[in-house]
């Protein structure tokens, strides 16, 4: 190893701080090590904080001498340069059995002791898609990783301001638990963010729990909620309007059919809410949730909806036609819907007339994503209609679904569509539009 970069080794040795730190960000760790031993100037880049301020650390579920060394270098990172990190996100990837959540979880205990010593700068922390109600997790291995979870964050709350675990899928008792310690010093939580989307096991009526309740009595600054609408009452549009009206700004509400959601919210305690919280967007996704009357319950006129997601997930129901949801729900947003999204396995009845109608009427409608059976002549009215300027979208993508294994006529008519509106696409939409036999 050389002491020091001379002018003879070329014109690298007089590269700025600035450039060297970027050229080091593209490269991986191993390259990184051995890029530190040319030279002094060169390992001082390697030890640069800015350059390890983030980091995603996967495990990948699958037993190997290869995946072994992930659990070694996610510990040696930590050790190393854990003091620096402001955004840690965790990935476990498809965990197979009950050896590798051991493991698993014996590196995050080892890793979050580590980092809750050495570490006061981290803002963001991610660890999604655990899965804990997976038979493959131990009642004792999940007990303790709780356990190392909820110390951890006490460690950190005062300083994290975004948390997501989507998709841990634990008990109410537990995720209260983890909730609450982020105000256990406190009795107050001041994180801006976070997401538990599908954070309790499923089928929980959390919209009764007064646990729940109580916890999230104490986010008193709340920007942006992504939760379960199991989690929506009024005794929680009361919390969030008392506690966090003054910064809230976004709610991401997933309904899920395996969810319970059939409690009554009044209409008045969204109104209450949104009059409090004026900066307030709800963006709503339903998967399997498509019957009319179900929809009714949920989408209440007094709730200021910017997106609104709807997916059948190619299942097929008799009992549920959407025309009434276009025709008598959606348009109670005409003056706020932003973002439209619907994949609909709608092969008996045709939507066409009653989805337009609905994008002409919702004046700020600028995002349409359309996956349903539909007829190539509703792209062409579509755009007639946008180059009249009757709406304002900037993105359209559709899948056309057809019921004929060959759609040869059906592509020559979206190309003519195209070359007919090829000014307008090129020039001021973001546009796909394919079809798709659904045989």
């Amino acid at each position: 190893m050389e002491d020091d970069c001379e002018p003879e080794q070329g014109s690298w040795a007089h590269l700025p701080d600035v450039c060297l730190r970027h050229i080091f960000h593209w490269l991986d760790d191993r390259d990184r090590s051995r890029a530190a031993l040319v030279c002094k100037k060169w390992s001082w880049a390697m030890y640069s904080g800015w350059l390890w301020k983030r980091r995603t650390i996967t495990f990948y579920g699958r037993q190997s001498r290869a995946r072994t060394l992930e659990f070694q270098s996610a510990l040696w990172y930590v050790k190393k340069f854990g003091k620096y990190l402001e955004h840690l996100e965790i990935r476990l990837s498809n965990p197979s059995d009950t050896a590798f959540t051991q493991k698993f979880q014996v590196t995050m205990r080892g890793l979050l002791s580590h980092l809750g010593k050495c570490n006061s700068r981290l803002v963001s922390l991610s660890i999604k898609y655990l899965e804990l109600d997976r038979l493959i997790w131990k009642n004792t291995v999940r007990a303790q990783f709780i356990k190392n979870l909820a110390t951890f964050l006490k460690r950190i709350s005062r300083q994290l301001h975004y948390l997501n675990l989507k998709e841990a899928r634990v008990t109410l008792e537990e995720g209260c638990e983890l909730l609450n310690s982020l105000s256990c010093l406190t009795n107050t939580s001041f994180v801006s963010e976070i997401n538990i989307e599908d954070f309790f096991s499923l089928h929980l009526p959390v919209y009764s729990s007064t646990l729940f309740h109580q916890t999230m009595s104490k986010f008193h600054s709340l920007v942006i909620l992504t939760f379960n609408y199991n989690c929506v009452s009024d005794e929680l549009l009361d919390i969030l309007r008392e506690q966090s009206a003054h910064s809230l700004c976004t709610l991401n509400i997933k309904c899920h059919v395996r969810d319970p959601h059939g409690q009554a919210v009044l209409g008045m305690s969204w109104a209450n809410l949104a009059k409090r919280a004026p900066k307030l967007n709800v963006n709503f996704f339903f998967e399997r949730v498509m019957k009319h009357d179900h929809l009714a319950r949920i989408l209440l006129v007094e709730i200021p909806v910017r997106s609104v997601s709807l997916r059948s997930c190619y299942f097929s129901d008799p009992d549920w036609t959407m025309r009434p949801t276009l025709t008598n729900l959606l348009p109670a947003y005409w003056h706020v819907l932003q973002k439209l999204t619907l994949e609909l396995n709608n092969g008996h009845e045709l939507l066409d007339d009653e989805l337009l109608q609905l994008i002409l009427t919702s004046k700020r409608l600028v995002f349409l994503k359309v996956w349903a059976f539909l007829s190539v002549t509703f792209i062409e009215r579509l755009l007639q209609n946008r180059a009249e300027r009757k709406c304002i979208l900037t993105t359209i993508k559709v899948r056309i679904y057809t019921a004929q294994a060959e759609s040869s006529e059906e592509n020559r008519l979206l190309r003519d569509i195209y070359r007919k509106f090829k000014y307008l696409i090129d020039s001021e939409l973001n546009y796909f539009v394919i079809t798709y036999p659904v045989v």
